[in-house]
């Protein structure tokens, strides 16, 4: 529609713009919340993991990702971090007692820290507690599996080819 990506196709529809494929599958399969409040909450923890994995996504991008990955660290282990340990101190979930695409994004975000920050999460116990109880959920643990649709970490030949498409 925009000459972007991504696009996927699900439910006769081709969607494009992640927060509108993200808010369509989190409808779908309701992980949007009860209520406006836990929709608040949801989507509040959601923008915050987007900044965090944003950062996360453009180190295969730059000449020289070493500090970068520093700045990661510093905010991580400050900023973003320190706000889902709190919230997991009790909770099975952060949001209303049950499933939210804020727990799926926060999985994501906790493995893509741990790929390029192995030991990040040794000072947040709760967060490592929920991505150990995340990975036992069946279908995410398929996902995970090598040789599912996972993507796998960007290699050179990838940058050279997003390099290449987006012309930069």
């Amino acid at each position: 529609m925009f000459q972007q990506v991504p696009l996927v196709e699900i439910d006769n529809m081709k969607l494009v713009q992640t927060k509108a494929i993200m808010n369509y599958i989190a409808e779908k399969y309701n992980l949007n919340g009860k209520d406006l409040k836990n929709r608040a909450m949801i989507n509040m923890y959601t923008e915050g993991l987007m900044d965090l994995m944003e950062m996360i996504m453009v180190l295969p991008f730059i000449p020289d990702p070493k500090p970068k990955v520093d700045n990661i660290q510093t905010k991580a282990k400050e900023r973003f971090l320190p706000v889902f340990e709190k919230a997991l101190c009790g909770p099975i979930y952060l949001v209303g007692g049950e499933l939210s695409r804020a727990d799926v994004h926060l999985l994501e975000c906790s493995l893509m820290l741990e790929e390029k920050l192995p030991g990040i999460l040794s000072e947040f116990p709760n967060i490592k507690s929920f991505q150990g109880r995340m990975t036992q959920n069946l279908a995410i643990k398929k996902f995970l599996e090598p040789g599912s649709k996972r993507k796998p970490q960007p290699d050179d030949v990838y940058v050279k080819q997003v390099k290449e498409v987006l012309q930069f």
